[in-house]
């Protein structure tokens, strides 16, 4: 980690030397490590809300569970709550985000307002990153003990 650490220190001060790609250079390392939080904030909200959804239905997963419902249909069910969230989340941002592009089509440089490629791959990057936050808590469901699960609440 510390060479991670000082080889970022030493692309930012070569960075800094060059004056004519200096702030251009600063400002889209601030704006990559923006959205990096960003991305990262939003996989927590999601891996909370799931989790949450998996604490309130605990009962209900572990009568399943003692029913004889198979793992493999469990965790469909909470991963299927999950993502289904996700897609409504991604469909209702690109419509924003496209009605919005046409207003700040001003501030783009060197990309379409309404690029299909980036467009593509952000909804593949975040609907990938709401995948893996709502399996996460969905495999921690199918491994409540049915006997435990009934006798909590």
């Amino acid at each position: 980690m510390e060479g991670i650490g000082r080889d970022l220190c030493i692309a930012v001060r070569t960075l800094l030397r060059k004056p004519a790609f200096s702030f251009v250079a600063v400002l889209t390392l601030a704006l990559g490590i923006s959205s990096a939080v960003a991305l990262l904030l939003g996989a927590i909200g999601i891996y909370g809300v799931i989790s949450y959804m998996v604490s309130q239905r605990t009962r209900e997963i572990g009568v399943r569970m003692a029913l004889g419902a198979p793992t493999s249909s469990v965790l469909r069910m909470v991963a299927h709550q999950g993502l289904v969230l996700a897609g409504i989340g991604l469909v209702v941002g690109l419509i924003g985000a496209y009605a919005m592009s046409t207003v700040m089509e001003s501030l783009l440089v060197g990309v379409d307002a309404h690029d299909a490629l980036t467009y593509g791959t952000v909804t593949v990057i975040l609907g990938l990153t709401a995948g893996l936050a709502s399996i996460l808590p969905a495999r921690r469901a199918v491994r409540i003990d049915p006997v435990e699960a009934l006798r909590a609440e």
